[in-house]
């Protein structure tokens, strides 16, 4: 996790939730009011366990905490995380752009039959991808774009 990422004593004490109820210990914890969720950043590897067996882990987090949970796979790669915070399988390629003003914008290429599923209802995988881009490796934006 990022040196300059604090954790509130709120996030602290669901990413202790999350640890009782699967024993996997997530990187980080988001609480993201505006989607009403909470998003963990998992450590590589450790999704299956973070899950449960038949998600029963996560079914059991999502239930005491009385909000949807989110799990993403982290990575130090910031390709590989955008990837992973939208769904790795529909996403084609992933580019990262220096702008003349020094703040770094992702492209995110999806196929044009598969962009809907990619972005979410109401946009929430997309804004999920911006806001772990942001707070990770301080890319302004995240655009998705179709082939």
């Amino acid at each position: 996790m990022p040196e300059n990422i604090k954790l509130t004593s709120q996030e602290l004490e669901l990413i202790q939730i999350f640890q009782r109820n699967s024993g996997s210990t997530p990187r980080d914890c988001i609480i993201d009011d505006a989607m009403n969720r909470i998003i963990f950043v998992i450590n590589k590897g450790e999704m299956g366990l973070a899950i449960g067996k038949g998600g029963q882990s996560i079914k059991n987090v999502q239930k005491y905490v009385g909000r949807p949970v989110e799990l993403v796979e982290h990575s130090d790669d910031p390709k590989e995380f955008i990837k992973n915070s939208l769904d790795p399988k529909l996403v084609s390629e992933v580019r990262i752009t220096d702008k003349l003003d020094g703040k770094k914008v992702a492209t995110v290429v999806v196929d044009e039959k598969k962009k809907g599923a990619l972005v979410g209802r109401g946009g929430r995988n997309a804004e999920r991808a911006r806001l772990l881009a942001k707070r990770y490796f301080a890319i302004v934006n995240v655009h998705i774009v179709h082939q």
